[in-house]
């Protein structure tokens, strides 16, 4: 489903069971931009905890004609999710995104990219996306090793996290690294407020579900993962996962700049 509109506050989705404000209600928090890829993707467990923050979701998505909003001042944040398709393609709405990214740059606003999103970001920031050398991929569970600054940033990382690409990208100039790994060096970095992820801790027990059987073909990949070692592994690692991905994003959208609640509330 798409949510297409010409106005930049149509696409809201208000936070799922929350009923009609009144006179003595707090001022509504102002939503996050949500960007997806295709029309049966969702924003998974960032969106479950973004709405758990009391946040609504704009979801746009650009492939299939939904505008970006030309400022970020109404928004808390944006995250532009994960997808099959490459930040060196050469569609439209990919080179659109990736020059969009400008904009929460230069407003100094809470950006995240996920996986194709990271990818984005690091594209837009000057730093070359491609393919491992050898051919491998990362699809399932692999380690990943925080840094001092990741450290600093978020405690309590996962020792290992979800992976679907097979591409990567080198770390920006003037970014820090945050988090590191064996085939793709760089797997989380920050920019000022932006932050890119090249794992994916927005994948839901049935998102798992849907890309191991739809995407099945990439579990033959070099580095891939069987798919049951998926499950298995989630079993290990999931509980983890979540408990850093609700830390994170809520310090994420603490980096929005407080004035922002009551602009969005006029």
């Amino acid at each position: 489903m798409s949510f297409r509109s010409n106005s930049d506050h149509e696409n809201v989705l208000p936070f799922p069971g929350r009923r009609a404000l009144c006179a003595t209600d707090p001022v509504p928090l102002p939503p996050v931009l949500i960007v997806l890829h295709q029309e049966t993707s969702t924003p998974g467990r960032v969106g479950n905890a973004l709405r758990a923050l009391g946040h609504p979701l704009d979801i746009r998505r650009p492939r299939f004609g939904d505008p970006l909003p030309e400022t970020l001042d109404r928004h808390a944040g944006a995250v532009i999710f994960g997808g099959p398709m490459s930040a060196n393609d050469s569609d439209d709405y990919i080179r659109r995104e990736i020059e969009w990214i400008e904009i929460p740059l230069r407003e100094q606003r809470p950006f995240l990219g996920i996986c194709l999103g990271a990818q984005m970001l690091a594209k837009q920031l000057g730093a070359p996306v491609a393919p491992h050398d050898q051919g491998r991929v990362e699809v399932g569970y692999y380690p990943i090793r925080p840094t001092a600054a990741g450290h600093a940033l978020c405690p309590d990382w996962p020792e290992r996290v979800y992976h679907w690409h097979g591409e990567g990208f080198e770390l920006p100039r003037g970014s820090e690294r945050l988090a590191e790994g064996d085939d793709f060096p760089v797997q989380a970095f920050q920019h000022a407020h932006a932050f890119g992820l090249q794992f994916h801790p927005d994948v839901t027990y049935a998102m798992m579900h849907r890309w191991t059987a739809r995407g099945c073909a990439r579990l033959d990949a070099p580095g891939a993962q069987p798919r049951h070692l998926h499950f298995a592994e989630r079993a290990v690692h999931d509980v983890i996962e979540r408990a850093w991905l609700k830390t994170f994003i809520t310090g994420w959208l603490a980096r929005a700049p407080r004035s922002i609640t009551l602009e969005a509330a006029e």
